[in-house]
């Protein structure tokens, strides 16, 4: 595996690990600032580990070099 790749799925691990935490706050008893807060954190990071999948795709569908 490439450097290049490993260090995009480690991202996409830790990002998922981060997104968890937010969906914990989201699910515990409602807290008007903590769930605002915590929605907006869990589409922004969402939205990053979508990108970071891509990547991976783009990355493991280049030949070898």
């Amino acid at each position: 595996m490439s450097e290049r790749l490993e260090t995009l799925k480690k991202a996409r691990g830790r990002m998922a690990e981060d997104r968890d935490a937010f969906a914990k706050t989201l699910a515990a008893p409602f807290d008007r600032d903590k769930a605002e807060r915590a929605r907006l954190k869990f589409i922004e990071i969402q939205i990053l580990i979508d990108a970071i999948d891509r990547a991976i795709v783009g990355e493991e569908a280049e030949p070898a070099v």
